[in-house]
Formats: structure tokens, C-alpha cells, sequence
């Protein structure tokens, strides 16, 4: 069985967001079972966890032994694992991969500075001296994978691929600046959509209402 792990608890803003909703995406997209391991406040600094995420973050993805580390690393694996994420083809399979990688380096760090200046450094003086510089270049990168996008369903044409789930779960950490391009907006109300998402969302939040139970 594979197991990844999660947090049992997180702010409620943080809610729905945790990366592990993007491997829980992919295996209910896959078709693959799979039972999260919740860990408790502090278990991602302990030594046995550290040993299998240097980082501490979460998800983790254990099957028979294996362990893995970083969402699109996982969803790569199990999209080998299923076509529903990564096409036979091997130009479309390069594309997918493509995209993976570019909403993880090319779109999310600047999304995450707006985050970070607005939800942990706010109060810093500086950090209202930045905000202007960082949303520009957030805005920049989403205005270029607008004009990619154009008016197709997907980053790739009619077909959902990995690197559609990648950059779908990325453009919802800020939904005011995806919500400046109208075909971002419906891309990501068309991914997230998808009755594998709709799954995965609810997994996670019903871990989270467990812990409060």
C-alpha cells in the first residue's frame, strides 16, 4: 500500500493547500490507493522523519520500502505509472514533464514571495518596500503562461497531464492574481473541476477535521 504523509493539523488558511493534496491528486487520478501517515506538530523535525525528508516538509511517498520526496518528483513517478498523467507519446510525455517543471520553477517561487511578504513579513517595513517589485514579477510570469495558455483547455491541448495538476495546484495559492487572467481562472475552475481533485480535497480536509474531532 502506498503511504504518504501529512500534517494532522495547519492554520485554516494553510487548508487545502498543503503539497500533499497534489500527490493525493495524482494517485486519485492514477487510480492508485493510498493511506496518509498524519504526523503530529514536531514529528517532521524528528531524526526518523529528517532520514526520509532532509527538510522536514510534507509529502513523503513510501510504497515496499521506496521513499520519495519533493510533489513533482512523486507525480512524475506515479505518472509512470498512468497514462491518465503522463501520454505514451514521447513528445507529449516531454511536454507534460515540461510543464511540471515549470510551474515549480518558473511560476510558484513567484507566487510565494507575494505570499510570504504578505502573510509572514507583513509587519516588516522592508517587506512593504518589496511587495510592489515581487507582485510585478509574479504578474509578469502569469501574464506569459496566460499568452501560453491562449484559449486551449489545457497547457498541452485537450489533454489533463501532470503538468496541468502541477500548475493548477500553484495558480490557487493566490486566487486574486490568477483571477487578472480570465482564461487562468477558467483553467483552474476546469482542473480543479475533476473528480480525482474533488477527492483529494476532501481527504485532506477530512484528515484535518479528524484531528479536531
Amino acid at each position: 500500500m502506498i503511504t504518504i504523509s501529512a500534517f494532522e493539523w495547519v492554520p485554516d488558511f494553510a487548508r487545502g493547500q498543503v503539497r500533499d493534496l497534489r500527490v493525493r491528486w495524482a494517485l486519485e487520478e492514477a487510480g492508485l490507493p493510498y493511506r496518509a501517515r498524519l504526523l503530529a506538530q514536531g514529528d517532521q523535525d524528528k531524526p526518523e522523519y529528517r532520514a526520509l525528508q532532509p527538510f522536514g516538509q510534507v509529502p513523503i511517498f513510501e510504497e515496499d520500502g521506496f521513499v520519495l520526496f519533493e510533489t513533482g518528483a512523486i507525480v512524475l513517478h506515479i505518472g509512470e505509472r498512468s497514462e491518465a498523467l503522463l501520454p505514451k507519446d514521447a513528445q507529449a510525455r516531454a511536454r507534460a514533464v515540461q510543464w511540471v517543471i515549470a510551474a515549480l520553477n518558473s511560476v510558484e517561487p513567484f507566487i510565494m514571495r507575494v505570499v510570504q511578504l504578505d502573510l509572514f513579513l507583513a509587519d516588516q517595513e522592508w517587506s512593504k518596500l518589496a511587495r510592489p517589485s515581487a507582485l510585478a514579477l509574479a504578474n509578469r510570469r502569469l501574464a506569459g503562461l496566460a499568452a501560453a495558455l491562449g484559449d486551449k483547455p489545457f497547457l498541452d491541448g485537450d489533454r489533463f497531464t501532470a503538468g496541468d495538476l502541477l500548475m493548477a495546484t500553484v495558480l490557487r495559492i493566490m486566487p486574486d492574481l490568477t483571477a487578472q487572467h480570465a482564461n487562468l481562472a477558467a483553467y483552474v475552475a476546469r482542473c480543479t473541476a475533476r473528480p480525482a481533485f474533488k477527492r483529494a480535497l476532501d481527504a485532506q480536509l477530512g484528515d484535518f477535521r479528524k484531528d479536531a474531532a
